[in-house]
C-alpha cells in the first residue's frame, strides 16, 4: 500500500473528526446540533476506500483518523467529548467496514446504505451516551435528531459514492 493512497482519505477523516467535535456542541434546535451534517461523511470516506482499495486500506483510513481527530478533538473539545467521539468513531467505522465488505458484491447501493445505516445506530448510541450520559444536556432528543440526520444522509451520500467510485476506479 503506497502512502499517496492513504494519506488523504486519513487526513480527510481527521478533519471531518475535529469538525464534528466541534459542531456537536451547537445545537441548531431542541433535536439537531450542527455535527449531524458534517459526521456522516465520514463513512463516505471510509465505504469510498473500500470500494476502491478494499477493507484493509479502510480500516487503516479509520485507525488513522481516529488517531489524528483524537488528538485534535482533545486540544479543542471538552475531554468528555473527544472521549465519547474517539470511542463511537473507531466502533462504528470498523462496523460499517465488516457490513460494507459482507455485503459488496451486491448492487452497487446496497454496501455503502446498510453499512452506514448499521454503524450510523451505533455511532449514535455510543457517543451520546458516553458524552452527555448524567449531565442536564438534552441528548435523547439530539440522539434521535442526529440519527435521523444521518439515515438521511445515508442516503443522500449515495450519488457522491457513486461517482467518486467511478472516477477512482477509471482506468
Amino acid at each position: 500500500m503506497k502512502a499517496r493512497q492513504l494519506i488523504p482519505p486519513a487526513l480527510a477523516m481527521a478533519a471531518i473528526v475535529l469538525v464534528s467535535n466541534l459542531l456537536v456542541q451547537f445545537p441548531l434546535n431542541a433535536w439537531l446540533t450542527w455535527g449531524a451534517f458534517s459526521y456522516p461523511v465520514a463513512y463516505l470516506v471510509t465505504d469510498v476506500c473500500n470500494r476502491v482499495a478494499g477493507p484493509q486500506l479502510a480500516r487503516r483510513v479509520a485507525w488513522l483518523g481516529f488517531a489524528t481527530g483524537l488528538v485534535c478533538s482533545a486540544l479543542l473539545a471538552p475531554p468528555r467529548i473527544a472521549v465519547a467521539s474517539g470511542s463511537a468513531f473507531i466502533v462504528s467505522q470498523l462496523l460499517d467496514v465488516a457490513v460494507f465488505n459482507r455485503l459488496r458484491k451486491l448492487s452497487w447501493w446496497k454496501a455503502p446504505l446498510l453499512g452506514s445505516v448499521a454503524a450510523s445506530v451505533v455511532d449514535t448510541a455510543i457517543f451520546f451516551s458516553l458524552a452527555f450520559a448524567g449531565s442536564k444536556f438534552p441528548w435523547l432528543h439530539l440522539a434521535a435528531g442526529d440519527l435521523g440526520v444521518k439515515l438521511v444522509m445515508a442516503v443522500a451520500l449515495l450519488p457522491p459514492y457513486r461517482a467518486l467510485v467511478a472516477r477512482l476506479t477509471r482506468p
